[in-house]
């Protein structure tokens, strides 16, 4: 599980670093008014779809089916199957695709209410259609992914998504070269993204050639595609939960200038850790549970769930502190460029302060939920789901209107915490989380580690930021060695506390997971 998880998270990784320079020169580009409004609105429409389909999201219906299939029929039957699956799921997108498109402005105007009335609508609108294009294309791409992680190909799930922040990167750059209107410069990145949605498809239908799929494939509606699809669309609604709460602030936050873009800038700088933690864990460990579970290998079902809980605590904790450390440096030194100003940076920075807060309870979710979807349960997912989103609503409005954007930031955290909540104590109610006692030991001294680290962190960067704050070198330079310098010392108080050793870890990343479902 360890390999397969540092090849998943060694990609996302990659992606998300990426996904941080497009936003950088995005927001030099558009800057953080009106038109930066429409374009962030609607690409949080289309971005919600994107991660719900191509981060691992359908591995929760596809992949224990395929599993299941494989193991208690055959090969020719899961192929079979996977061909019926590719067929309805891309016809079924296009299909959307051509509603979404008709009904866009009822749509935008659901989003984002703020825009009603205003150019910013007929902005967003255009925008959104442009973007549309990419989702045809997810529906083939998705399917394929997850057939590969589903087969232990984890590195083309890992490494595809590369493409899209490269697409969108080049063009942002030739856009600030020549320095085109900020309403014709968001079109053509709108269009862009539609042409990265192709090239991807087209990358992974050439590199995925050893997927077992049966031809011809087929668009089928019979009762055991209605049965996944039951199955499949409550755990693909579950797994974006935190995309679900970002649209909710984002419908919230419309009605005030400015503050879909804070948002949207500070929730980026929150999808770094949550997607390491949630493409792997939704990538890696739902193939790894099916496989215990349709094995009815108890030991190795607890195992992988205690580990899982591990890795993800051990890297949400030093990320949340170092966050809400370095706030305000990391949102200067990423977006203060062109059209983004000073006093963006700010609301920006208060925002993800928040938002940093109900990052503990998001990668809880994305560690819980893989118990649920490996066992083919995709209700109660979505239930939590539901209940968060609904609690995150109500409490960003409320809190928003006294508080403006840090309160609407604020409703969401404690919504994602809502959530989070409902996980543990269902679980807990229908298979326990037996946590075995090496588990136990570890676990506090990950708490102890991450502990240390922030405060070491917190002097460090009161001794040494001062003043360096800015977009400049200078402050990069501080900045990056600060990061860097806690990363380190916390990897050294993970060896001195015991709860790794150098031994372990490379034992771990060389050993290759059992042979028999690569095909």
């Amino acid at each position: 599980m360890i390999r397969s998880f540092v090849t998943v998270l060694s990609g996302t990784l990659a992606s998300r670093l990426l996904g941080f320079v497009r936003d950088a020169l995005m927001a030099a580009l558009l800057g953080a008014g009106p038109v930066a409004d429409a374009f962030l609105a609607a690409f949080q429409l289309v971005n919600v779809v994107r991660r719900l389909l191509t981060e691992g999201a359908l591995n929760a219906a596809l992949v224990p089916a395929w599993l299941r299939l494989y193991q208690q029929i055959g090969p020719t039957q899961a192929a079979a199957f996977a061909g019926r699956v590719l067929g309805t799921v891309s016809a079924g997108l296009l299909a959307a695709t051509f509603a979404l498109a008709a009904v866009m402005p009822l749509a935008m105007s659901v989003i984002a209410p703020g825009f009603a009335g205003e150019e910013t609508l007929t902005l967003a609108v255009n925008d959104a259609r442009l973007m549309l294009p990419y989702l045809a294309f997810a529906g083939p791409s998705t399917v394929l992914l997850a057939l590969s992680s589903a087969q232990g190909r984890f590195a083309l799930a890992a490494f595809a998504p590369l493409l899209f922040n490269m697409s969108l990167i080049a063009v942002t750059i030739v856009l600030l070269v020549q320095h085109p209107d900020p309403t014709n410069a968001a079109l053509l990145l709108a269009g862009t993204i539609g042409i990265a949605g192709l090239l991807q498809l087209v990358m992974l239908a050439r590199r995925g050639r050893g997927v077992s799929i049966a031809s011809p494939v087929r668009v089928v509606l019979d009762a055991e595609m209605r049965g996944f699809f039951g199955k499949a669309l409550p755990g693909m609604v579950a797994s974006a939960g935190p995309q679900l709460l970002a649209i909710s602030g984002a419908i919230i936050a419309s009605a005030t200038p400015s503050a879909v873009s804070w948002l949207y800038f500070a929730n980026r700088l929150i999808e770094l850790p949550l997607g390491l933690v949630g493409v792997a864990m939704g990538t890696v460990l739902v193939p790894e549970l099916s496989r215990a579970l349709h094995a009815s290998n108890k030991a190795a079902l607890a195992e992988l769930q205690s580990r899982g809980l591990e890795l993800t605590i051990g890297l949400a904790l030093p990320a949340t502190l170092g966050l809400m450390i370095l706030t305000e440096p990391i949102v200067r030194l990423l977006f203060e460029h062109g059209a983004f100003t000073d006093a963006d940076a700010v609301a920006t920075a208060r925002v993800l302060t928040w938002l940093a807060a109900a990052l503990p309870a998001q990668v809880l979710t994305k560690a819980l939920q893989p118990a649920f979807f490996a066992r083919e349960d995709t209700q109660t997912p979505l239930r939590a789901t539901l209940i968060g989103c609904g609690a995150a609503i109500a409490l960003a409005f409320l809190l928003g209107h006294s508080f403006g954007a840090s309160g609407i930031a604020a409703g969401l955290a404690l919504g994602a915490w809502a959530n989070a909540a409902v996980l543990i104590r269902r679980g807990a109610a229908r298979f326990g989380f037996a946590i075995p006692p090496a588990s136990r030991r570890r676990l506090p001294r990950i708490a102890l580690a991450a502990a240390a680290m922030g405060a070491a962190l917190w002097s460090a960067a009161a001794l040494t930021l001062g003043s360096q704050t800015g977009p400049h070198i200078g402050a990069a330079v501080v900045l990056l060695t600060l990061i860097g310098g806690a990363v380190i010392l916390y990897a050294l108080l993970l060896l001195a506390l015991g709860v790794v050793s150098w031994r372990e870890t490379v034992r771990a990343i060389r050993h290759r997971p059992a042979p028999d479902l690569h095909l």
